[in-house]
């Protein structure tokens, strides 16, 4: 039986940041956490990765609780550790130390081994008329896709 794709994307990601650079992070979960997120039940909205001494964390990151959990549950929104090597770990700390960086989660999948993997970015932040600049190019592919569609 084929595990069906889970692909959760933190749409806001994009529009609040301009992402410098990606990396793929596994994440350490319960087995509950796991099973909720087997079934779609994830969101990334309000999601922010930090350093505490040389690890990586994930920060109000949602996973529902599992419904057939009972008493061994997961509270939804508790801290996760990232899992990056250390060369990564390295250049990430390194980059943070600038002003206006921060590292945010972009999307949550899992791979081919049904291991849930987060894809995080170094981020800088936009300014507001980045933002309306970025809306007006969306709105402008969308209108040339409608010429093109009729």
């Amino acid at each position: 039986m084929k595990q069906p794709s889970v692909n959760i994307k933190n749409k806001r990601a994009t529009f609040d940041y301009e992402l410098v650079d990606t990396y793929t992070a596994g994440i350490v979960l319960t087995g509950t956490e796991i099973k909720s997120i087997r079934l779609g039940k994830a969101s990334l909205v309000d999601t922010y990765c930090y350093f505490t001494g040389s690890e990586l964390w994930v920060k109000n990151m949602h996973i529902a609780e599992y419904f057939y959990g009972s008493y061994n549950n997961h509270s939804a929104r508790r801290e996760r550790k990232l899992l990056l090597n250390r060369k990564e770990l390295n250049a990430l700390q390194r980059e943070l130390k600038n002003p206006g960086f921060t590292v945010v989660p972009v999307r949550l999948y899992l791979n081919e081994k049904g291991l849930a993997k987060l894809v995080i970015a170094l981020a800088k932040g936009k300014k507001q008329y980045d933002k309306r600049q970025s809306l007006k190019e969306k709105d402008d592919k969308r209108e040339v896709a409608r010429m093109f569609k009729h």
